[in-house]
């Protein structure tokens, strides 16, 4: 009597062609977008009349407020891309905070490493700071001045405080919202006064993106710093010496 699965078992010879088969088609198709972005290429290199994107950026910097063209970038240019960066980063630190209390803190320093974090936490506020101004006319900005801050407040935690250096929750909750609140308030008071959304006027520009970039660091040191303790805000001071502030 005939095996009624044997006419669904697969053929070797049969499976090893069609995979055969598909490595070739694949190949082919490679080949083929190979060709396509090549042809692409060398008829935008041969089409030089057309004015390039970063030409035309850096010719418009001047207009902006700033001297980097990074910062051109990402504070007038892009400004609504920046702004939702920051909106993103805040939902992401939500999201960290919804899935409960931070862990307990690490074992707190020993004189030799408070002595070091006493004299790095300073240096990197300091830096974060210059970073900061710099970015006006130099590589620097909120994001680096923020990651300085952030960084900072990693040491602390190291260190042995259980709140990294933070304030309490109430206070972090307003320093996470100060970078898209300014942002938005300011792209709003320019609508009010006849300009578009976060279109600066050539007047204010370097003040307005002072601002916003002052405000956005700070929101960035911040959610950095409470990402890295890894949950909501406890009640726990950061000086309690109790074993509940010591790791289980």
């Amino acid at each position: 009597m005939t095996d009624p699965t044997f006419a669904t078992r697969p053929d070797p010879a049969r499976a090893a062609e069609r995979d055969r088969d598909l490595k070739l088609l694949l190949a082919v198709l490679l080949a083929l977008l190979g060709v396509t972005m090549t042809a692409i290429y060398a008829l935008a290199l041969n089409a030089g009349a057309a004015p390039r994107l970063a030409d035309l950026a850096l010719a418009r910097v001047p207009q902006t407020g700033v001297d980097n063209p990074v910062t051109a970038v990402l504070l007038n240019y892009r400004a609504y891309d920046t702004l939702m960066e920051l909106a993103v980063l805040l939902a992401a630190l939500l999201g960290i905070w919804s899935l409960g209390p931070a862990p307990a803190g690490f074992q707190r320093s020993g004189p030799v490493l408070a002595g070091m974090v006493s004299w790095v936490v300073p240096l990197l506020i300091v830096a974060g700071g210059y970073m900061l101004w710099v970015g006006g006319y130099a590589p620097g900005g909120a994001f680096q001045a923020g990651a300085l801050l952030g960084a900072a407040g990693v040491i602390v935690r190291l260190a042995g405080d259980p709140q990294a250096g933070l304030p309490g929750e109430a206070a972090q909750r307003w320093l996470l919202v100060l970078g898209v609140l300014v942002f938005t308030l300011v792209g709003l008071g320019l609508m009010l006064f006849g300009a578009g959304f976060l279109t600066y006027p050539p007047k204010l520009a370097k003040w307005l993106i002072l601002l916003i970039e002052s405000a956005a660091t700070l929101a960035i040191g911040v959610a950095l710093a409470a990402a890295y303790v890894g949950g909501r805000p406890t009640a726990t001071s950061p000086l309690d010496p109790r074993p509940s502030a010591q790791p289980k």
